[in-house]
């Protein structure tokens, strides 16, 4: 009796015990899909384009350009250095100013969107980003952020910022809090110096300060997935013998199919068409 007893526990102990295991096991493959291991993003290898001109446009050469947004026919500029920052509403055959906003000699003035019908501006190192009327360029309302400010731009749900690193941030429109971010590689390479942004059909073009091409930017992934090289853009003619500065500026005419590019201090904007150079 005594063994018989002794053999009952031992088998039922050995059930709830398989029962455990098997709960554990089950338990195991509904991890949600955040607790899974993933693999790394598999390397992109860019698409390579050359550009040839379209038209050339007069552009202001004592504006620092940091922003350029393309709207309804005209061309809106931030422009910074402190004591010389702007906002600006500019015809874009002519170049004239049409409408102007300074800014604080205190704030330098970065990269500009225009998001329901408001423009956001970014500032350089105060860590502050004004929201202005489209129509008049009053200050509606002011954000903070924790980071350096260069390049501003939208995919018309959220903002996409850039800070000078490989990182891209995400940030509600309304309320600037931030909701993601992803940092820019090409190949394994993280790629910093991000300068101003431009959101053309699903991708984000940056420029790359002091490096004459832009690069063409998976927005969900990181990678980069286009180099455009636009070395010789502004010949010594077009600069007339003035003092300039680097690459920086892009629009997009998205009913007319337009991409603009010019650069800071740049007496010259130009219309351009990318030109697919096969991969080497």
């Amino acid at each position: 009796m005594f063994v018989s007893m002794n053999k009952r526990m031992c088998l039922l102990y050995c059930l709830w015990l398989s029962y455990l295991l098997c709960a554990c096991s089950d338990a195991a493959t509904t991890l949600p899909d955040q607790a899974q291991p993933t693999e790394p993003q598999a390397a992109v290898r860019p698409t390579l384009y050359g550009y040839e001109v379209v038209h050339t446009y007069p552009h202001d050469p004592t504006a620092f350009t940091q922003g350029l947004v393309y709207l309804e026919g005209f061309l809106y500029e931030g422009t910074g250095l402190n004591g010389r920052s702007s906002l600006r509403k500019v015809v874009l055959e002519s170049g004239e100013v049409t409408q102007q906003h300074d800014l604080s000699t205190r704030f330098f003035g970065e990269g500009i969107a225009v998001f329901n019908n408001r423009v956001l501006q970014l500032t350089w190192r105060s860590q502050t980003a004004f929201v202005y009327d489209l129509d008049t360029f009053e200050v509606r309302t002011q954000f903070s952020y924790p980071t350096e400010g260069w390049g501003l731009t939208h995919d018309g749900q959220k903002l996409i910022i850039s800070d000078g690193t490989s990182t891209l941030y995400f940030r509600d429109p309304f309320t600037f809090a931030e909701t993601g971010r992803v940092t820019v590689y090409q190949g394994e390479t993280p790629v910093t110096n991000l300068n101003e942004l431009e959101y053309i059909d699903g991708q984000v073009f940056a420029n790359v300060w002091q490096r004459d091409y832009i690069v063409r930017i998976d927005p969900q992934s990181g990678q980069v997935t286009g180099i455009i090289d636009l070395k010789g853009l502004l010949s010594e003619a077009d600069r007339g013998g003035r003092r300039v500065d680097v690459l920086n500026g892009i629009a997009y005419d998205s009913a007319g199919d337009r991409l603009f590019v010019t650069g800071k201090l740049w007496p010259k904007l130009y219309e351009i068409n990318l030109v697919n150079n096969q991969n080497p």
